[in-house]
Order: C-alpha cells, then sequence, then structure tokens
C-alpha cells in the first residue's frame, strides 16, 4: 500500500479517464471486481486500468503461458493477467488473506477464468519456497505487488522459479519520491530502496523503472528481464 501524500492533481485522472475511455475495451468482469472488492471492504490499492492494461500486453508480449503473481487483493490484476493467457495457460496468484482470496476466486470465476488461474492462500514466502521445492516448470512473466519490505525476498523466489527470458514486473517501487530519501525509516521504503540495490547487483537480469502519474497519483513499476538461467 502507498501513502498517498500529495494531492490528486485533476488532469491526472482525466487522462487516465481519456485513454481508458479510447484503449481499454469494455471487459464488464473488471469493474465488477472492483465493486466487489469495495463492497467487501478491500482496501483500494488495485493497479489502475490503464496500468492493468500494460500487464496484460506485457504478458501477451513474451508470450506468456505461464504466470506468476505475487499479491492477489480481490483479484482485478489477476483478471488482466489471465486473460494474456492462452486458453491453456496457467496463473498461480499468491495471497495472505483467506477473505481476500475467496473474493479474488469469485471474481476470477465471474470473468470466465477459474480454470486458468491457482489462487493459493497463505505467506507468500512459504508457499514460494514449497513451490521451488517441488520443482514447478518456470514461470514466463511475474509481478510482484505484496508487502514491500519482503521485495527483495519476493525477487530472489522470482529468479528461482523463472527461464531465461522471464519477465518481472515489481509495482509501487517510486512511492511519491521517498525512494530518494536513504534516512526513511518507512520499512516499505527501505524495502524497496533495497529492492533497486538488488536489481542493479545481479548480473542476471536487465531492468529500468517508470514513474507514473494518474488515478493512482504519483508512483511507478520496476520492469526486469532475466538474461541468463535463474535457477539455484
Amino acid at each position: 500500500m502507498v501513502d498517498r501524500l500529495q494531492p490528486l492533481d485533476p488532469a491526472w485522472l482525466a487522462v487516465d479517464r481519456y485513454v481508458a475511455d479510447r484503449l481499454l475495451g469494455d471487459d464488464p468482469a473488471l469493474p465488477a471486481a472492483l465493486a466487489a472488492n469495495a463492497a467487501a471492504g478491500l482496501p483500494d490499492i488495485d493497479v489502475a486500468p490503464v496500468q492493468g492494461k500494460l500487464l496484460h500486453l506485457l504478458a501477451r508480449m513474451v508470450g506468456a503461458r505461464r504466470i506468476l503473481e505475487i499479491g492477489t487483493l480481490g483479484g482485478y490484476s489477476t483478471i488482466w493477467l489471465a486473460n494474456a493467457l492462452p486458453h491453456d495457460g496457467l496463473l498461480i496468484t499468491l495471497e495472505l488473506e483467506a477473505l481476500h482470496a475467496d473474493i479474488a476466486r469469485s471474481n476470477i470465476n465471474r470473468a470466465g477464468l477459474g480454470q486458468r488461474v491457482d489462487v493459493r492462500v497463505g505467506p507468500a514466502l512459504e508457499t514460494l519456497a514449497v513451490m521451488q521445492a517441488k520443482g514447478e516448470a518456470p514461470f514466463d512473466f511475474v509481478f510482484i505487488d505484496a508487502d514491500k519490505p519482503s521485495n527483495v525476498a519476493y525477487l530472489n523466489a522470482a529468479l528461482a522459479l523463472a527461464r531465461p527470458g522471464t519477465a518481472i514486473v515489481v509495482d509501487n517501487v517510486v512511492r511519491e519520491g521517498l525512494i530518494l530519501d536513504p534516512d526513511n525509516q518507512d520499512p516499505r521504503v527501505q524495502g524497496t530502496r533495497a529492492l533497486f540495490d538488488a536489481v542493479s547487483a545481479e548480473p542476471r537480469l536487465s531492468a529500468t523503472a517508470i514513474q507514473t502519474v494518474g488515478s493512482k497519483k504519483w508512483d511507478g513499476f520496476l520492469l526486469a528481464l532475466v538474461d541468463v538461467d535463474g535457477a539455484a
């Protein structure tokens, strides 16, 4: 979650709406998922619609057949990503809270994507360790959007479950510019700065980060590509 410290510029929201109206299409399952999440009292921290479409396109660009998502919430981004898969593709999404997972399953099933999505409940690092121990097939695309203090651990797990050419996207990496402050004691900021250091030091990754403005105010995402075999 990002603390929105600065006011929302009305122009940012207007541009997001302009883009959405013209380019995102009309899938009723997506606003229905947001409405269900709000009705259940889930925090309003889903990706913005324009970023959801970006995730969808990135997954298609790499020809993803297997997608790993760390942080499900109510399944809004899950729906965007699952729609990028072929009919025999698989998305595994990890969620800590059982209530959130139940809502996500309902939203995913309403979208007609239940056969492509496996929602796994529990601490993500424990689930990821089990997946590695079982030697689950590598993923083509990984989206990390969970607790920020664990970003580096999630990155390492993603690398262990990757292959050459796997794309990794990490959300909320600008945090309204707070990443510039090395003395900031917020563990989410510290976890994000540690992520940048880890990616910078990782020879298996080529990466960049993009800062964004829009309906979610000022933030950004990190995009990395695995250059060599990420298996441990």
